[in-house]
């Protein structure tokens, strides 16, 4: 199994504008796919950083396989959707991990 890690720092002004909307369209999206099996959303708690919040989602998905088509099929404007509306008020930051 794989898990499609994304860590998004949001500037503190527009935190509850775009954790609404991460849990009413965003999330709902990604998971619609069909790709991923579940998901989990946490806060960084104390990161030091009185400009920002960083959120990470974490989706779980079985094969690579599963991740490199969303990747390919629905990533890209996703992706667009995110930045056109919360542009330079976040930054986000994409790994994918392996469970052992």
């Amino acid at each position: 199994m794989y898990i499609y890690n994304v860590s998004v720092k949001v500037e503190t002004h527009k935190a509850d504008e775009w954790l609404a909307w991460m849990k009413q369209k965003h999330i709902p999206d990604v998971m619609a796919t069909g790709f991923f099996t579940e998901y989990r959303m946490s806060r960084l708690l104390d990161d030091g950083d009185l400009d920002g919040i960083t959120f990470v989602m974490q989706y779980v998905c079985n094969t690579l396989d599963d991740y490199l088509n969303y990747k390919t099929q629905f990533a890209p404007a996703l992706q667009k959707e995110h930045s056109e509306k919360f542009a330079s008020d976040v930054v986000a930051f994409r790994t994918v991990m392996e469970i052992l």
